[in-house]
């Protein structure tokens, strides 16, 4: 059985898996008929299984993304990692998304859940996560950190990923300067200037390009609206997360907006020096248009 943690501030609730993998199983908005969820509601199945892939966000420690076939290079020595996502070859998405987090505290508005490695199982280093949930006015505050409690500088990431809903007239807007090509596997290719099909500076549909790609130069905000429902949601990131990973399935029913620390497969140049933590926070505040 699931154990989930309801905060509620308002007209927002938010509710908690911490044993799948400290993921959010929904976020919704009141609306004139009922709960209005801003964020997929979380797969029953995947979250009695402890894990976070079919949540409606999980977190992404200690790296975003990709690993090309499971290889790091760190000063001088190699990291080796094997496949831990199903029907994916190199590894993705680091631990935390498939582990319990411990509930460090909780209230009716907070929580902040924690989540130890012992460098046993996946990621060959030890590093203990952080992740705090409050309403503040601004909306849903969602605090990260990652120590390295390793007795060498390690590669350390973070990152969010949340499953926003999508409509036929669903717009995203968001400023960023440069962008990965990937190739069939959707490993990073080279970075380009953004291409005019995948510019969002002037708010946009969604439905009109299919993406899964890096995007860098992120000023930390984006906006999505969901016109025919009368609800909009701006994004906004602190300095730590200043790359973006945009990913538009054809024919979902989701698409998702995700502030990561690094671009995709290069959390080796991201060294975390022994004891030291990196922290960012993200705020969700959802609003009528």
């Amino acid at each position: 059985m699931v154990t989930v943690l309801s905060l509620r501030a308002g007209p927002l609730a938010v509710d908690l898996a911490p044993s799948a993998g400290g993921s959010i199983a929904r976020f919704t908005v009141d609306g004139a008929r009922g709960p209005v969820d801003l964020l997929r509601p979380a797969d029953a199945a995947t979250l009695a299984a402890g894990q976070g892939s079919g949540a409606s966000c999980y977190p992404l420690v200690p790296f975003s993304n990709r690993i090309a076939n499971g290889r790091l290079a760190v000063d001088g020595r190699e990291i080796i990692l094997g496949p831990n996502w199903p029907g994916q070859r190199h590894p993705m998405h680091g631990d935390g998304w498939a582990r319990p987090w411990n509930v460090a505290r909780q209230n009716a508005r907070s929580a902040e859940l924690v989540y130890e490695h012992d460098g046993q199982d996946g990621w060959p280093l030890r590093y203990r996560a952080r992740q705090s949930f409050r309403f503040e006015a601004e909306g849903l505050v969602v605090g990260m950190a990652i120590e390295n409690l390793d007795d060498r500088a390690a590669p350390a990431g973070l990152g969010l990923h949340p499953f926003f809903t999508r409509d036929s007239d669903t717009e995203l807007a968001c400023r960023v300067e440069g962008v990965w090509r990937a190739d069939a596997e959707v490993l990073p290719i080279d970075r380009i200037a953004v291409p005019p099909e995948w510019r969002f500076a002037v708010s946009r549909r969604v439905g009109d390009v299919v993406l899964d790609n890096c995007f860098d130069g992120w000023d930390g905000r984006a906006t999505i609206r969901w016109p025919r429902r009368g609800l909009a949601l701006t994004l906004e990131a602190t300095q730590t997360f200043r790359h973006l990973v945009i990913y538009v399935p054809r024919g979902r029913p989701h698409f998702c907006v995700e502030p990561v620390s690094h671009a995709n497969g290069a959390v080796a140049r991201a060294l975390l020096p022994a004891g030291e933590t990196l922290a960012g926070e993200i705020v969700f505040h959802p609003f009528k248009l």
